[in-house]
């Protein structure tokens, strides 16, 4: 079986979940699939993946028509494949059109959703209403659409009410737990600007509006004195989301040591370590369709404080592996909290629970690290995508091996 995967974000180019996920399976799929990567960017050296750059012609264009100029010549490219498995809008184009031009099937993994992400207009314009069309148009078209968490399912069928339920279905991010687990390194950790000797509560995510990071900046403000805000946090959406966070920034740095503000991509190692050492991650979500940065704090033994929103209290076990902040949301699709100084307290109450107490705190990472090493292995993954694969081929009447 081939199948032609079409993602965005491929190794060494990853800034968010969705690339990290298809590098994970990816690499998990090759044990017994010919899996052919097709990606933006610049070439890679590893076999069988190919990248492709924006034509320039259009290096000056709307992201949304640079992305049209990629995803054609990827689609071409596609021909010879049994199967074509796209990840976000980016690539859903060029997975919808291969599908047409080669008569192959075509799957959908769906990692956010662009009807939940009306504050993409302000990075896109109007190239956010061209991003919408090639999303609705390859999900309502494709054979099957996966969902990375049972919330992401729901929101799929509410926000394109034609699906066919019986074709979306649920195959949770995951995580390696060999690359990802506890690593004490504190010299890593002072090296970062971080006194691992100090308690921390640590956020890792974009700077855009769905990862909720003003809330936390104003709920860090009632945190205990001793303890340390990280923010390992960049690639912001707009001029607008960054002067927002670098104002709440500097706001609580005016009033409390120890905000640090990191805003590189950090390796793997360095954030292995900095999660390691944290005594609590956070995830302030107002959109998060499951957060696999959330399963990374987890496999490090970090109790997670997350938002009780998409697929997050299917990865956080109130109680169990961390604590989850309730919130009510706007139905417009932004998320948006209808009562955010209630979500801001809610969430620095929660925060402060974990703080108040180490040893529980350590339990829970404890009990973190057990659920994402035996419910979210990338092996389990692999094995319900092929299934989903060869069921998909044996209804369309092609080999499924």
């Amino acid at each position: 079986m081939r199948v032609d995967i079409l993602t965005r974000e491929y190794p060494p180019e990853v800034y968010g979940g969705a690339g990290v996920h298809v590098a994970e399976l990816v690499q998990a799929l090759r044990t017994d699939v010919d899996a052919v990567v097709r990606c933006f960017g610049a070439p890679r050296d590893e076999p069988h993946t190919y990248a492709y750059l924006v034509p320039p012609q259009l290096s000056g264009a709307n992201p949304a028509l640079a992305t049209l100029g990629v995803d054609l010549p990827m689609a071409q490219d596609v021909e010879g494949a049994d199967l074509v498995h796209s990840h976000t809008w980016y690539a859903n184009g060029a997975g919808h059109v291969a599908k047409l031009l080669h008569g192959i099937p075509h799957i959908v993994t769906a990692h956010s959703l662009e009807p939940l992400r009306p504050w993409k207009a302000e990075q896109l314009g109007g190239g956010y209403r061209v991003s919408s069309w090639i999303e609705k148009t390859a999900f309502e078209a494709a054979d099957a659409v996966i969902a990375v968490s049972a919330g992401m399912r729901a929101d799929i069928l509410r926000s394109y009410p034609s699906i066919d339920p019986a074709r979306v279905r649920v195959v949770h991010n995951g995580i390696d737990p060999v690359r990802w687990r506890r690593l004490e390194e504190p010299d890593t950790v002072r090296a970062l600007g971080v006194d691992p000797d100090r308690p921390s509560v640590v956020f890792v995510g974009r700077i855009t509006r769905q990862k909720g990071l003003p809330y936390l900046l104003r709920a860090a403000a009632s945190l205990p004195p001793d303890v340390q805000l990280v923010l390992c946090a960049g690639a912001p959406d707009t001029p607008e989301i960054l002067a927002e966070v670098t104002a709440g920034v500097e706001a609580l740095q005016a009033t409390r040591s120890g905000v640090v503000w990191i805003d590189r991509m950090l390796q793997q190692r360095e954030l292995a370590a900095l999660l390691s050492a944290a005594t609590v991650f956070v995830c302030p979500s107002i959109y998060e369709p499951l957060g696999i940065v959330n399963l990374e704090a987890m496999a490090c033994g970090a109790p997670v404080v997350g938002t009780a929103t998409g697929g997050i209290p299917e990865v956080v076990a109130e109680g169990i592996t961390g604590r989850l902040v309730p919130i009510e949301q706007a139905s417009d699709g932004t998320g948006t909290p209808t009562a955010p100084d209630r979500f801001v307290a809610d969430l620095a109450d929660r925060l402060n629970q974990v703080l108040a107490d180490p040893t529980a705190a350590r339990l829970m990472g404890e009990a973190g690290r057990r659920r994402a090493e035996t419910e979210f292995s990338w092996s389990t993954i692999a094995h319900k995508t092929r299934a989903i694969y060869n069921a998909v081929l044996g209804s369309a009447g092609a080999p499924s091996a």
